[in-house]
């Protein structure tokens, strides 16, 4: 990056970010700190309202903006897709938002630029299938409560298998909310399990915005606390005729995959078996559990179980 464009982005970092520290800087640009230094200096004498104060860092001075920005196709494509992602995946709320900035994108470019990112936009697709949309209001609450720190109290479910099902009543501080995979996840401490938990929202009966409010931790990783839970090691050697479709469709909780000369060989980290119980159950006869042997068990149970339902159902008809 040469220092014109490195100038510009510093001023980009220091509007979206308000204080941003010498060293932070030097992190983000891989430079030194003395160079922060010249190059904070070189915007102050062109006129850009820098302010310094020792201990927090530099920042604008308040209300200064830099005149809107060009756009080149790939830049301005990139955006207008991503508020078509935006409209599928949200509520009306800011599906409306996302649909309004838009508007106000295409408003801008120039006419040629704008029927080359037509024509992009034309050719590009992203298709939600098989989605099940989180309940407006439920987005909608946890939102503003993540925003005004407020404590939730929800009614969850925990599915393991059709039989395996639990009801709690949890209070939880909402920390911000995920979407993986076409699923929302809430990212939150849970009081009655002491830890940070996520929980589908499609799993929520019932949510209410308690008058309880919460510190939000300075550090946050979204997953890192999903994953460190995930002790309980998996293997699984899958047939070869269905290695292409396992790999296409894998599970969340899969680290690794190989080829073996059986087929292919799955490892997954998991907090409990019944985490990928369902999604081996799915792959049929075609798939074989070599570790743990708890999981193993639960396998052959639940196979049992589907055996003695069919010969049930079969002794019932005429």
């Amino acid at each position: 990056m040469n220092r014109t464009d490195r100038l510009l982005a510093i001023i980009l970092e220091l509007q979206a970010k308000r204080w941003q520290r010498a060293e932070d800087l030097a992190a983000t640009f891989e430079i030194s700190k003395r160079t922060v230094y010249r190059d904070m200096q070189a915007l102050a004498e062109s006129g850009v309202p820098v302010v310094s104060v020792p201990g927090q860092g530099y920042s604008l001075v308040e209300g200064y903006f830099l005149p809107p920005l060009s756009f080149s196709p790939d830049e301005a494509i990139l955006l207008l897709l991503g508020g078509d992602v935006m409209t599928q995946n949200f509520d009306a709320q800011y599906r409306a938002a996302a649909q309004s900035a838009t508007r106000k994108i295409e408003a801008v470019l120039r006419e040629q630029l704008r029927a080359e990112v037509q024509d992009l936009k034309a050719g590009l697709r992203f298709v939600r299938l098989n989605a099940k949309p989180a309940t407006p209001e439920l987005l909608q609450q946890i939102r503003r409560a993540i925003l005004q720190r407020h404590r939730l109290s929800i009614d969850y479910e925990t599915r393991y298998t059709d039989t395996d099902v639990t009801r709690t009543t949890r209070e939880v501080d909402p920390y911000a909310l995920i979407h993986i995979d076409r699923t929302w996840y809430l990212v939150a401490y849970c009081h009655l399990r002491k830890d940070i938990r996520h929980f589908r929202i499609d799993r929520i009966d019932a949510l209410q915005i308690l008058n309880m409010t919460f510190e939000r931790p300075a550090e946050l990783n979204l997953l890192s606390h999903e994953s460190d839970e995930r002790e309980l090691f998996v293997r699984v050697l899958f047939s070869h005729h269905i290695k292409r479709w396992v790999r296409e469709d894998p599970s969340f909780y899969v680290i690794s995959m190989e080829d073996h000369p059986d087929g292919l060989l799955v490892t997954l980290t998991v907090r409990h078996e019944r985490d990928v119980l369902q999604w081996l159950l799915g792959w049929g006869a075609s798939m074989r559990v070599l570790e743990p042997q708890s999981l193993q068990q639960l396998v052959i149970e639940q196979a049992q179980a589907i055996l003695q339902n069919h010969q049930i159902a079969e002794s019932l008809l005429p």
